[in-house]
């Protein structure tokens, strides 16, 4: 029999491993910009410009930077992404309507004439209370989670620790997907929009939904298992979900894949980021949530604590 629980110290620092790197980059870019990530326009303010051109032809992002730049956009105020081969999604710090037609007017002149498709102005004010109200229902969902969960788990003992362990896996998830996002916006310039945080809403009610399954499993086990040592009873309980989250994983995973391949390039960021977060969830649930339940029950992080801060012995004359 696998003992997932006997080996979760190596399952907390894999995931550590993970977590750390986004978290460094997150501070390097807080310093250098005053922000962990790239923003979108929808969360700093900008113009928002979808053309779609008569003749399809391979864009070179760089040139149509340097159009922009001749209007005193600098490289970091514009940020182009081809959308297939006949069109341009555009954003840029906000521009008025003159500079707007003198850069459309440039851009026809290069690759021909374009219809545009979409031409949006966003204020910073909207992407604050945006973040704002993101954040919000982050934290209201995370005490809700708990106090539920702590409710649902009121018969077994020790409830409280289960709605803990579930934020924490919870936690897992949105640090690693809040440090991937900042990892890949100094790798290939991804930016922070409304889908993003969709994404992220959505790999965390799946993180919890996975870790709950876990836990009712082990509520229904210590029942049956009278007598058996609590570590016995999570590694016993993980083993037989396992088949079950790693089928309902493989399902939302394969759409996803076909939707990462196949489902045009505005989505597909989107997608990418549901489809680690939906994994991570996965693994957070059956590595890292139950294990801290039997981490907990056995006092272990107590004795970390007392063994690294505990206090010197006094020196003898």
């Amino acid at each position: 029999m696998l003992n997932i629980v006997g080996k979760r110290y190596w399952y907390f620092a894999f995931s550590l491993l993970l977590i750390v790197p986004g978290l460094v980059a997150m501070g390097v870019h807080w310093a250098q910009t005053g922000q962990p990530f790239r923003l979108a326009i929808d969360f700093t303010g900008g113009t928002l410009l979808e053309l779609k051109f008569a003749q399809p032809q391979p864009f070179q992002t760089d040139e149509v930077v340097r159009i922009f730049g001749t209007f005193g956009l600098g490289a970091n105020d514009v940020h182009v992404q081809p959308s297939g081969n006949d069109a341009l999604i555009i954003r840029t710090k906000e521009i008025d309507t003159e500079t707007k037609i003198k850069i459309e007017t440039a851009l026809a002149e290069r690759f021909g004439k374009f219809t545009e498709q979409r031409a949006e102005s966003v204020g910073p004010a909207v992407g604050a209370e945006v973040a704002q109200r993101a954040a919000m229902a982050v934290g209201l969902a995370s005490l809700a989670i708990l106090l539920y969960i702590t409710w649902a788990f009121r018969r077994v003992p020790q409830p409280f620790r289960y709605g803990v362990c579930a934020i924490i896996a919870l936690l897992h998830d949105t640090f690693l997907l809040l440090g991937l996002i900042s990892i890949f916006g100094f790798l290939f310039g991804w930016e922070v929009d409304p889908l993003y945080l969709t994404a992220l809403m959505t790999v965390i009610g799946y993180s919890v939904h996975d870790t709950i399954v876990v836990f009712d499993r082990i509520r229904e086990n210590l029942g049956r298992m009278r007598g058996l040592p609590f570590e016995s009873v999570v590694n016993h309980s993980i083993l037989q979900t396992l088949d079950r989250s790693i089928n309902t994983v493989l399902t939302v995973l394969f759409t996803l894949a076909a939707l990462l391949l196949f489902g045009g390039v505005t989505i597909r960021h989107f997608v990418l980021i549901l489809f680690i977060g939906i994994t991570s969830g996965m693994y957070s649930s059956i590595f890292n949530a139950a294990p801290m339940l039997v981490v907990w029950e056995n006092g272990e992080i107590g004795r970390f604590f007392r063994r690294v801060f505990g206090r010197q012995k006094p020196a003898t004359a």
